[in-house]
């Protein structure tokens, strides 16, 4: 039985380690779950990921409680269905998603998804992200995937809904690598403020200092006024289209918080990422790891590696037979390989 260390990092060792002991058949133990988080040990969104997937992999766990630092889980046989799992708070629904999804993609058949919480938190990829970035690229593996966002979640209060479709991957070809080295050319900018039970005047402001501080044309910007959300919400998306993908940058709005400081944090995020030569940005960097793994070769070229990003390496490596080879370049730029 292997056993992970957890204390160095959060939920992210966890979700990998449940994603590749489905996949690999390996039981695994976790120590020091989260040990050094302010509210160390496995908190509600966690077992939600823990019991979803022993459900679908027909598993079993000992520890699964709230606030355990330690987890002990057995996969069994992974089963196709339609699944339902609600978190019961504002954890996110993305990264519940992403921790199912190679799993289900093995199985023999078609498998939906029903998840309900957070979709758009500050902590976790927004359900537009996993759309827009993330999925186009796992198409591009291999992986058929339908993906909608039935109803908006903001923190606090949650209450958002995500559904999937998820089609076994096709065993003629099974997972294609990835190279996104190099962006491409910009195809189109825009940035969108989406707003719930939130002043209009909010959305404008916030696009007021956004505009001044990309000099984007006004047909680039938008507000979305969001009416199926419990409680309230905001939040600026900035999308560019490039050629190989779509990169996005998002900062959220809180009570107390000036709508210039929430509009600049992402533009920041942006200009950062455009003056370098990298071709992804950290956070889906991140995401793609483990499905790069799957296919056991590939290249991304990203900026700013983050400790999160090196805790994920170090799981996926302790799971799988492959090695990660990491080489940071000149402007922040990292390139990372495998094969």
């Amino acid at each position: 039985m292997l056993t992970i260390d957890g204390q160095n990092g959060g939920g992210q060792i966890l979700r990998t380690s449940l994603s590749l002991s489905m996949l690999t058949g390996q039981p695994f133990r976790m120590t020091n779950i989260r040990a050094r988080r302010s509210k160390p040990g496995l908190m509600r969104q966690h077992l939600t990921c823990v019991s979803a997937a022993q459900e679908i992999s027909s598993g079993s766990t000992d520890g699964a409680e709230l606030h355990s630092t330690e987890l002990v889980f057995h996969p069994s046989d992974i089963q196709s269905g339609d699944y339902i799992f609600k978190i019961g708070t504002a954890g996110s629904t993305s990264l519940l998603f992403q921790t199912l999804l190679p799993a289900l993609a093995s199985a023999t058949g078609t498998s939906t998804l029903e998840l309900h919480g957070g979709t758009h938190n500050p902590m976790a990829p927004s359900a537009h992200f996993l759309k827009a970035c993330y999925l186009p690229v796992l198409r591009d593996m291999g992986f058929r995937v339908d993906f909608d966002l039935q109803t908006f979640g903001f923190a606090p209060a949650g209450g958002g809904c995500i559904r999937a479709s998820i089609e076994p991957l096709a065993p003629d070809s099974g997972i294609k690598p990835i190279h996104l080295t190099n962006r491409g050319e910009l195809l189109s900018q825009n940035v969108t403020c989406y707003i719930a039970n939130v002043r209009e005047s909010v959305a404008h402001d916030e696009l007021k200092t956004a505009q001044s501080r990309l000099q984007w044309p006004e047909e680039s910007l938008q507000i979305q006024a969001i009416t199926n959300c419990d409680g309230s919400g905001n939040c600026l998306i900035y999308e560019l289209e490039f050629a190989t993908h779509t990169a996005q940058f998002t900062s959220f709005g809180t009570h107390g918080k000036p709508a210039k400081r929430v509009a600049s944090e992402g533009a920041k995020q942006l200009l950062n990422f455009l003056n370098t030569n990298a071709a992804i940005e950290p956070k889906l960097a991140d995401q793609l790891l483990l499905p790069m793994a799957l296919a056991k070769q590939g290249s991304l070229k990203t900026i700013n590696l983050t400790n999160h990003v090196k805790t994920n390496i170090a799981t996926i490596e302790a799971f799988l037979d492959i090695r990660f080879h990491i080489e940071n370049q000149a402007n922040g730029e990292t390139l990372i390989t495998i094969g």
